[in-house]
């Protein structure tokens, strides 16, 4: 219930970014994916073993809804409520077997995909700050 209090004050926060910020930060979205993929092989590296996500579903008893309401000696009494299976999808993880030597690998070629991005992302920097001066 607080992360969906908070979803507004989030847009409203990303709708004050400044058009430096907002320039950056498009410059630098392709360099940020690389640096969670990598952190993400580091991490499947340390422990040595991947994990999946994978999706549950299963049935769980709530109310549904009531039933009608029933008029008795002039009085209106509310109907009880009515009970029923709703199915509920939930996140689990497990450990998967992982080849750490083509893991380390994808973390060279990562690493080297990240220097280059991260040069691009220099020289983009740069042109934002040329265009969008900060005061």
């Amino acid at each position: 219930m607080k992360t969906f209090a908070a979803l507004p004050l989030l847009a409203l926060l990303a709708a004050c970014a400044t058009p430096h910020d907002r320039c950056v930060s498009t410059v630098t979205r392709d360099l940020r994916t690389v640096d969670a993929l990598i952190a993400g092989s580091e991490r499947t590296l340390a422990r040595g073993y991947g994990v999946e996500e994978y999706q549950v579903s299963r049935p769980v008893w709530r109310q549904c809804g009531r039933y009608p309401d029933r008029i008795r000696d002039g009085r209106r009494i509310a109907g009880a409520p009515r009970m029923c299976w709703r199915d509920e999808v939930e996140t689990r993880t497990r450990p998967v077997a992982v080849n750490l030597t083509d893991e380390a690998e994808t973390l060279a070629s990562l690493r080297a995909k990240r220097a280059q991005l991260a040069a691009e992302a220099k020289a983009g920097i740069a042109q934002c700050d040329a265009s969008f001066p900060e005061t």
